[in-house]
């Protein structure tokens, strides 16, 4: 099969699946996004997400990995998806690459919005600290702001993955394998009282229990702690003590693809208190794989 009409199959599929949703695919959003990245999708894990809130309403997400001898940074530079305005966010991935060990990138787009994100993923076994990440450059200053936070949970030397929103130029920071007393409700409530977003219902915090990462999320124009979102993977969604919604639900009943492959849900609330829930399915899964934590990603902070 040709490149060109494998693409036409993934974009067929891409827009079944958000269909399943209500949501209308821009083909002019969607395909420049697919061949700027045509010569790496078909060896990509690729993943389908969708989320609870209002301001994913309407949208539908889908992101694939980018093995490191591309840049995706370039790439999408090079491909009209990014237009560059001088701000620090356009060169926080070449920041990156030159101090920290990559395994990995990610790229996000939806089907309405286009391209969005890209993912630094560092090996397994070399999580980076704090410290080291603060003297990128172009990292936002916010970080150091915050060091205190990160620290006093343990937290200083197990970023994962860093996710980067260009459209809303917000950095994500993954933490993964954090200290278990993280998941009690105590320290989820300390920790949305420390950064000044309302206490998360008991229903988040039952489901907050069984997380095995979180993300922060932080911009360059405030040195406040945006948000923060606790994962958990699961087989059934829909079993997790968490009221989804109908339209994860529907989604969940309804995808055609990767039906006995894991899902992550994601729990999160706004500044003002909108509690809501992501899940990402995979479309194509690598099994026993690192990849299997691909994380929803999802660096813009929320204006509501």
């Amino acid at each position: 099969m040709s490149g060109t009409a494998q693409l036409a199959d993934l974009y067929a599929d891409v827009e079944e699946s958000a269909g399943l949703l209500g949501v209308t695919c821009s083909r002019d959003k969607i395909w420049p996004v697919l061949t700027a990245y045509e010569d790496v999708l078909p060896q990509a894990l690729i993943a389908f997400r969708v989320a609870t809130n209002k301001r994913h309403e309407g949208e539908f997400d889908c992101r694939f990995t980018v093995p490191t001898h591309v840049d995706p940074y370039v790439r999408a530079r090079s491909g009209g998806l990014i237009t560059e305005t001088g701000h620090p966010v356009e060169l926080l991935v070449s920041d990156i690459e030159q101090r920290c060990p990559v395994d990995l990138y990610g790229v996000d787009f939806g089907v309405v919005g286009g391209f969005r994100k890209i993912w630094v993923y560092f090996p397994e076994s070399e999580y980076q600290s704090l410290p080291k990440l603060r003297g990128i450059p172009s990292m936002p200053r916010s970080l150091a702001d915050n060091a205190g936070f990160f620290a006093d949970r343990g937290l200083d030397d197990r970023v994962d993955v860093i996710g980067i929103d260009y459209h809303s130029r917000t950095v994500n920071l993954y933490f993964t394998e954090f200290p278990g007393e993280l998941r009690e409700p105590q320290a989820l409530l300390s920790m949305h009282r420390d950064i000044g977003i309302p206490d998360p219902s008991e229903q988040m915090l039952t489901f907050c229990e069984k997380a095995f990462g979180f993300y922060a999320t932080l911009n360059w124009d405030t040195s406040k702690i945006e948000r923060i979102a606790f994962s958990v993977k699961t087989q059934d969604p829909l079993s997790l003590p968490a009221r989804l919604g109908p339209k994860i639900e529907r989604f969940v009943k309804s995808v055609p693809y990767g039906v006995d492959h894991p899902k992550m849900v994601y729990a999160a609330m706004t500044k003002s208190g909108e509690e809501y829930y992501k899940l990402q399915s995979y479309y194509r899964f690598q099994p026993r794989s690192r990849l299997d934590l691909m994380p929803s990603a999802d660096p813009a902070a929320d204006a509501a």
